[in-house]
Parts: structure tokens; C-alpha cells; sequence
């Protein structure tokens, strides 16, 4: 007589099969392991499931974003002739006829000077948009008065009216308020420094503080007819020592006077620059009411 089968606890049994690794268990160990252990990952090889998005496939495609036509800078135009050819075809030609002629305009040598020292850039259209960023000081006295120029006196014996605060174009990486220093010395120091003496002293210029604003203009350029120009316009209050009360006038030196190359000073001696500045104090009131705030020279 054969002995009786064995007794099988099957509890045991099913709970041996439940505790069994599965395959899939078998393969995620075996991919633990060579992670713990790599020579060197190679993720393109994994299980495409595995992978969030592919590697080498195709690039990743993104929404296309309209972006400004290409911006001409200062290495464009090898000379003056250059920007004016390029010019020609992209104004009417009756308002680049007036450059320099018209009075208190400027010459395509000005604006060929502004691309070369960065202070300028054209976008590619028709017209072409010139970019500039301006620093504008509103300089107040201990009445609550605030400085305007009144206008200019340019170098070809014509007048230009201003009718705004201190302003002037900024150079390229230069702050705000290194632009408000600079401006005061340019245009100011002329009379300060009788009365002051030393204008690279901060007791001498004093930034209000929290006065700075910025804003965006668009329009017409006054200094060259025809082209539409957008400002980027910063704005401080300061407090200057060393003005007169009153009207008075300050003389600038060689406006480009930093034309170091004899290239450089060819065109600056071509162009048309600023010779006095006429200035007047006039009530905070009077210049809340005016809405434009311009270029800088």
C-alpha cells in the first residue's frame, strides 16, 4: 500500500507565491542594481517607458514668439555715406532732405556718431524706429522750483526749443544715476564749478531718494524729421548746489569731445552740436502739466 500523500499547508503554500518575486520585480531589482553599480549610464538604452520624454529624438518644438526686425548698432554703418544710403529708401525723402538744414534739426553725422558710441539703434523697417534711453533731472530749489532749458543754441547759429528738465542720452552699461552725474557736468558745470568748485562730489548732486521713474514715449523725432524714435525715459529729482536763482545761461565744452580716433573726429566736425544752454526755474505745477518729456541732446 502506497503512504499517504503529504499534507500540504496551504496557507504556507499561497503565501510563498504571493511572497515569490514576479518577473517584473526581478527586473526592476536587476535595474537597481545597475544603477548602484554603473561604469557609465547610457539612458538612451532604458525602457521607453521609463523615459519622461526622448533624448535624441527631434528637438522640442515651442511656440514661435514675434520678435523686432533685426537692430543696427554701431558697427553697421562703416561711415556716414553708408547710414544715408541706407536711409534714403526708408524715409520721405522730404524729411531727410531737412536734416540739418531745417533749423534745430541734426545731420545724418549726428546720428552716425549716436550708433557709434552706442547711445542709438535703428530697428530694420521702413521706416526704421530708433531706440534711445534717456536720463531726465528734474532739479529742484528750496522753493519747490524746478529747472528747465528754455532752449539751445546750436553750433550751425540756430535756436532749438526745449522746454523740459535736464535730460541727456545715456551711454551704453552707464546707470541712471551715473547719467544724472554725467548730465550736470556736461550742461551745468560750466556755472557750478565758480561757485562750488569740485563737481565729482556727491554734496554737489543729490539724488531724491525714491524719485526714479521709468516710461516708454513714442513719436517723431525732433532732431531728425521723419524718424519715429521710442524714449526709454528715466527719471530722478535732485537737489544741485551752485545755480543762480533766475535766468542764466551755461556754455558746453566740445560736445563730442571724447572722439579720441581721427575718424571719429572727422564726422563730429560735420555734425551739429550744442553750444549754450538757456535755463529758467519755473513752478512744479508748470511741468506736471506738460506731457513731453523728450530726447536727451
Amino acid at each position: 500500500m502506497s503512504p499517504p500523500p503529504p499534507i500540504t499547508n496551504i496557507h504556507s503554500t499561497t503565501t510563498t507565491l504571493l511572497n515569490s518575486p514576479s518577473l517584473p520585480d526581478l527586473f526592476f531589482t536587476a535595474l537597481s542594481l545597475c544603477f548602484l553599480f554603473p561604469s557609465k549610464p547610457n539612458l538612451s538604452k532604458l525602457p521607453s517607458f521609463l523615459i519622461p520624454f526622448p533624448l535624441n529624438s527631434s528637438p522640442r518644438r515651442f511656440l514661435k514668439i514675434p520678435t523686432m526686425s533685426r537692430t543696427h548698432h554701431s558697427n553697421s554703418f562703416s561711415t556716414p555715406q553708408s547710414l544715408s544710403e541706407w536711409l534714403k529708401p526708408r524715409l520721405p525723402s522730404d524729411s531727410f532732405a531737412s536734416w540739418g538744414v531745417k533749423p534745430g534739426t541734426k545731420n545724418v553725422h549726428n546720428l552716425w556718431l549716436e550708433l557709434a558710441e552706442g547711445e542709438t539703434s535703428l530697428a530694420d523697417s521702413t521706416p526704421p524706429l530708433r531706440t534711445v534711453q534717456v536720463v531726465t533731472v528734474r532739479i529742484i530749489d528750496k522753493n519747490n522750483l524746478v529747472l528747465i532749458e528754455t532752449r539751445q543754441e546750436l553750433s550751425d547759429g540756430s535756436l532749438r526749443e526745449r522746454n523740459r528738465p535736464l535730460s541727456e542720452k545715456m551711454k551704453p552699461n552707464e546707470t541712471p544715476e551715473s547719467a544724472v552725474y554725467r548730465a550736470v557736468r556736461e550742461e551745468l558745470g560750466s556755472i557750478i564749478k565758480g561757485s562750488v568748485g569740485d563737481l565729482e562730489s556727491e554734496s554737489v548732486v543729490r539724488i531724491v531718494p525714491g524719485s526714479y521713474r521709468m516710461k516708454l514715449e513714442e513719436r517723431n523725432s525732433a532732431s531728425y524729421p521723419g524718424l519715429p524714435a521710442c524714449y526709454v525715459l528715466h527719471s530722478m529729482d535732485a537737489v544741485v548746489e551752485g545755480l543762480p536763482e533766475g535766468q542764466f545761461c551755461t556754455e558746453e565744452g566740445d560736445e563730442y569731445g571724447d572722439c579720441g580716433e581721427t575718424s571719429m573726429r572727422v564726422v563730429a566736425d560735420k555734425a551739429v552740436s550744442v553750444k549754450k544752454h538757456y535755463w529758467e526755474w519755473v513752478s512744479a505745477e508748470s511741468i506736471k502739466s506738460s506731457s513731453s518729456l523728450v530726447e536727451g541732446n
